[in-house]
């Protein structure tokens, strides 16, 4: 496999995810000092929510995210932001609630944009991007189908942010959380795999059992658009941090 994706293995999720804070912390800290901002790509789902812990508990030591500015990977569409399983919700409740990053410097999609809207909308989400300049850090999860964002099997390599049908796979993966796959939202708007790949480092993080086999997967196979987390073996700077169980196949590889 390539160097870029030679995964760094740890005894625990604990432990992945306070590297992975103690890196941002790192990366805050001395663009602070150099009056400099930060941009941060964030993800939602379990996995990060012990590294937006890390960090709420980097900012009560004394960490300050005053010149952190963050875009969100993806949105579900047709969710209010008041809905309870926006990443609105998710990513305030998680970590913007704890931290001082400014309001005006945190960028989530809309779900909330009228169809007839949505490609100027998406254009001006990357205008946004580049207008930061430029992603730093982009931290991911993987779908149990190799998704990245809401890149689903068979995403070109050079989509910008778009408007996504979601895969059953990932409706279903959803469906707890809604009550019902009746109830999972089946479009969102996500950062394209050319987003993704045009940050400057990524961080792919994935824990248990569940994850094992598509983190053995997206390791191994060649580049191919049925698992999007492959076009990440096109990265410069890109790493998987796996506890021990997601880890577990790779031997078998």
């Amino acid at each position: 496999m390539p160097a870029t994706l030679t995964p760094q293995v740890f005894p625990s999720a604990e432990d992945a995810s306070a590297a992975l804070a103690n890196e941002i912390g790192n990366l805050v800290r001395i663009r602070a000092s150099e009056n400099r901002s930060v941009v941060l790509g964030l993800a939602t789902g379990s996995t990060p929510i012990r590294l937006y812990s890390e960090l709420a508990q980097l900012h009560r030591m004394g960490l300050s995210f005053a010149n952190v500015i963050t875009f969100n990977l993806d949105e579900y569409l047709g969710l209010e932001r008041s809905h309870a399983e926006s990443y609105w919700q998710f990513m305030h409740f998680r970590l913007f609630d704890h931290i001082d990053i400014p309001p005006e410097n945190i960028h989530i999609p809309d779900g909330t944009i009228a169809d007839e809207d949505l490609a100027p909308y998406c254009a001006g989400y990357e205008t946004a991007i580049c207008e930061a300049g430029g992603i730093d850090l982009q931290v991911l999860g993987i779908g149990h189908n190799g998704h990245i964002g809401f890149n689903e099997p068979g995403s070109p390599p050079d989509v910008t942010t778009h408007v996504t049908s979601l895969n059953e796979i990932t409706i279903r993966d959803a469906a707890r959380a809604f009550g019902g796959a009746e109830f999972v939202p089946t479009r969102a708007i996500t950062m394209g795999v050319r987003t993704i790949l045009d940050a400057r480092r990524v961080v792919l993080m994935a824990f248990g059992t569940s994850k094992a086999q598509i983190v053995s997967e997206a390791l191994t196979s060649e580049v191919t658009a049925d698992l999007p987390a492959t076009y990440l073996h096109n990265h410069q700077d890109a790493t998987f941090y796996l506890d021990a169980e997601a880890a577990s196949m790779l031997s078998q590889g």
